[in-house]
């Protein structure tokens, strides 16, 4: 059997993914190329790796065999290109950067302009997504969230407190609604704050995206909790006093520890660093 090391690529992303689809957008292919490439690997090792389902693709026994390896040779594969990616000395180059929506647009994007002008030859990928992409599997350099990271070899810091407020459409009346998050975020610090301070109001829209919660806050559906950087900055909306302040959350920074010593992230979270956190800012590892 032959097998490089993009055939394996292949094989773990249509494993986690399940789908051809899924597995080729993770890995910016086209879905006939990840099929074409799929084909190539099982005509090598000779064995049907994935059974074609109506849910999706799953490991036939000959693939679960194959899974665990397949991963040992990422890690070794990702170790290595995390090693020669940190010892990079020079300030250029790409990075690629996640977080949620909402914290890419109105908080990130901001700074991230201001280092363009700053840094010219560094390329800043930002990708605004609710899945915790992975620091260890290189799928993103620098990522930002509200929860501590619990991937190995990551160092994290907290770098700042974000605060949320109710809002309304501005000059609305009538009897009220609530906007909230949808049902597997019900959870959320926020949505049960709102709850228990109006719990005999309906709710009249549900959704995981909070730019999504501001458009409909604006369009006069109902009142809203949102993190202040947003809804202060949609003119449509006010602030609605509720006796109280909602949860205020933190913010949290990752990056492998690989890359600690490259100068162009450092450049990036030193940067992102002062204009958001300053100086008080505690590095936890």
């Amino acid at each position: 059997m032959h097998a490089d090391w993009g055939d394996i690529r292949i094989f773990l992303a249509i494993a986690r993914a399940g789908s051809l689809g899924a597995a080729a957008r993770s890995c910016g292919l086209t879905q006939p190329t990840m099929g074409r490439r799929l084909k190539a690997l099982e005509d090598a090792t000779g064995h049907i790796l994935f059974q074609r389902t109506a849910h999706g693709f799953v490991l036939t026994d000959e693939g679960s065999a194959m899974l665990p390896p397949a991963e040992r040779m990422e890690e070794e594969f990702l170790s290595l290109e995390r090693a020669l990616m940190g010892s990079d000395r020079q300030l250029q180059g790409g990075l690629r950067v996640t977080s949620s929506d909402w914290f890419g647009v109105h908080v990130l994007t901001p700074v991230f302009s201001r280092f363009a002008e700053v840094h010219r030859d560094v390329t800043i990928e930002l990708v605004t997504d609710s899945r915790l992409y992975s620091l260890s599997r290189r799928e993103t350099d620098l990522a930002f969230r509200i929860t501590r990271f619990e991937e190995v070899d990551v160092i994290q810091r907290r770098l700042m407190r974000i605060g949320y407020a109710a809002y309304r459409k501005r000059g609305a009346s009538g009897e009220p609604r609530l906007i909230t998050m949808d049902a597997a975020l019900s959870h959320m610090p926020d949505a049960i704050w709102l709850r228990e301070r109006l719990p005999d109001v309906p709710v009249a829209f549900r959704s995981n995206d909070r730019q999504a919660q501001a458009r409909a806050c604006g369009e006069g559906i109902g009142i809203a909790v949102l993190p202040s950087a947003l809804g202060d900055s949609e003119p449509e909306i006010e602030r609605l006093d509720l006796g109280g302040a909602p949860p205020s959350r933190d913010v949290w920074m990752g990056y492998h520890r690989d890359l600690r010593r490259l100068p162009r992230l450092r450049a990036l979270v030193d940067f992102t660093v002062e204009l958001l956190a300053g100086e008080a800012a505690e590095v936890l590892n």
